[in-house]
């Protein structure tokens, strides 16, 4: 998504310099939300983004893995040569983080590319038993696709609840009903020590049957090729670009899921992986690359994502981590309601639940930066616009 929409944005913005996209897939560039969606269940073959690369004149070169970046020499290496740059744009994405001792064990899916869910999609017609280790963000969205397709479904989470390294515990715990609503079962507090054939062993030696097992415990930056390039990485493995999302080498930027940026909204370095990061940021990056280096264009959006998991369409716009404030907006054990979180009395990040309004509404306020008036914010029958205090 990221290098794709950054090619594309070079394009809209007049560059008519040569464009290569490289990328060790040997598809089509796609899109990733469906994979978890139609493409698993077989409603859609694919998901390939409707871009005719020869108009834009726009060279892609897939199936072919970049293995090193030498910033000195203004090249990347890959199998087939070394490929030389004037401008680097650094796409590589995420990848999702393995589970120990199952790295290579039949039955054991990760669901991250449109591979992953061909392997998937027949399990799931075939309505195997199915395990998901992790109740996050992906870990719902599959068991929702799983229970969909008709299969028995036990998801199992290390935590004491679902979404832990995301949301407050007030927030994750009226989501942990949805499973069971859903006719899946949910077991948190629990630990994977193996996984056998046809079986997931717990810790507390309870086995769980698994005709089919997928990981999804979180993803890291993609950044391993850059070993040795002189491009600085983070703790977190993210490429450390600046506000205009350039990395710390000449000529280099980094967009998306692998890169880390400093947002002045919220004084603190975010590392965002999600669909709409990959969108905004090449807009910003072909912005810079094109403006001669004068003007440049800073990078401080407000995140946004969505998911649609167990028959309900959650958003999430912002940053909650210095709110000093969470304020309910309906009653959780409802199909819809909205919480948000207030810093100084100011809208800073908010989650929907079946209430796409708030979500459109109050990124508009965290934009803007307006105070809430609280008793109003909370209140579901008042437009949360309404709630914003004149200045």
């Amino acid at each position: 998504m990221a290098g794709v929409q950054t090619a594309v944005a070079l394009r809209e913005r007049g560059f008519t310099g040569p464009v290569a996209v490289i990328g060790a897939e040997p598809h089509q560039p796609y899109d990733r939300p469906p994979l978890s969606k139609a493409v698993l269940l077989g409603t859609a073959e694919g998901s390939a983004f409707d871009i005719d690369f020869e108009v834009l004149d726009v060279e892609l070169r897939l199936g072919v893995e970049v293995t090193g970046v030498r910033t000195d020499a203004h090249e990347v290496d890959t199998a087939a040569g070394p490929v030389p740059y004037d401008v680097l744009v650094l796409a590589t994405g995420a990848e999702p983080v393995t589970l120990p001792g199952a790295v290579g064990v039949p039955g054991v899916h990760l669901l991250r590319t449109l591979d992953d869910a061909a392997r998937l999609r027949p399990l799931l017609a075939e309505k195997h038993d199915v395990v998901v280790v992790g109740a996050g963000w992906i870990g719902a969205e599959f068991a929702t696709a799983a229970r969909q397709a008709g299969c028995a479904v036990t998801v199992v989470e290390a935590a004491d609840r679902p979404l832990a390294g995301t949301m407050p515990a007030e927030v994750a715990a009226p989501m942990a009903a949805w499973y069971a609503q859903y006719g899946a079962e949910l077991v948190t507090g629990a630990r994977v020590a193996a996984v056998e054939p046809g079986a997931v062993v717990l810790a507390d030696g309870r086995r769980i049957a698994a005709g089919a097992v997928v990981v999804g415990i979180g993803a890291r930056p993609a950044t391993g090729l850059l070993a040795g390039s002189g491009i600085e990485l983070g703790p977190d493995g993210a490429v450390v670009a600046d506000r205009y999302l350039r990395a710390r080498a000449p000529d280099v930027y980094a967009v998306g899921d692998c890169a880390s940026y400093p947002s002045g909204r919220y004084a603190e370095r975010l590392l965002v992986h999600h669909w709409d990061n990959a969108l905004q940021g090449p807009r910003t990056v072909a912005a810079n690359i094109t403006g001669g280096g004068a003007d440049l264009e800073p990078y401080d959006p407000v995140p946004y994502f969505w998911s649609e998991q167990f028959g309900r369409y959650v958003q999430y716009a912002g940053h909650h981590g210095a709110a000093d404030t969470l304020l309910w907006r309906g009653d959780p054990t409802e199909e819809t309601w909205s919480v948000l979180w207030l810093r100084g009395g100011a809208l800073v990040a908010l989650l929907a639940v079946g209430r796409p309004r708030d979500l459109a509404q109050g990124r508009k306020l965290i934009e803007s930066g307006a105070a809430l008036d609280r008793e109003r914010a909370a209140d579901p029958s008042v437009p949360l616009k309404a709630a914003a205090l004149s200045t």
